[in-house]
C-alpha cells in the first residue's frame, strides 16, 4: 500500500519562503513522474510543478520562477521549495505522480497573509 506524507506547509508572510517535503513508502519516486498539486478554498486541484524521472521539470505559469521542485537522495522523497510567496499561493499542497496515481495524502497547508 503506497502512503504519501506531505509536511513543511505553515503561515508565512507575502514575500516569504518555505520548503515542502513528500515522503512515499511502499514504491520508489524515481519510476515515474512526479508532482506537487494545490487546492485552494473553492478551486480545483491543479498540477503546480512535475520532475520526470530523469530530472525535468515544469511548472505552472503562476509558480515559475519562484518554485523549484527536486528529488532526494534516496528517491523516496520531492521537495518543493517555495519562495516569494504571494497570497495566491495558499493553498493545501499535495504530492502524486503526473498524472496521479497513488492515493492522495492528507497534504499540507500553507498559507501566505500578513
Amino acid at each position: 500500500q503506497v502512503q504519501l506524507v506531505e509536511s513543511g506547509g505553515g503561515l508565512v508572510q507575502p514575500g516569504g519562503s518555505l520548503r515542502l517535503s513528500c515522503a512515499a513508502s511502499g514504491r520508489i519516486f524515481s519510476i515515474n513522474a512526479m508532482g506537487w498539486y494545490r487546492q485552494a478554498p473553492g478551486k480545483q486541484r491543479e498540477l503546480v510543478a512535475t520532475i520526470s524521472s530523469g530530472g525535468n521539470t515544469n511548472y505552472a505559469d503562476s509558480v515559475k520562477g519562484r518554485f523549484t521542485i527536486s528529488r532526494g537522495n534516496d528517491k523516496n522523497t520531492i521537495y518543493l521549495q517555495m519562495n516569494s510567496l504571494k497570497p495566491e499561493d495558499t493553498a493545501v499542497y499535495y504530492c502524486n505522480d503526473v498524472p496521479p496515481v497513488s492515493s492522495w495524502g492528507q497534504g499540507t497547508q500553507v498559507t501566505v497573509s500578513s
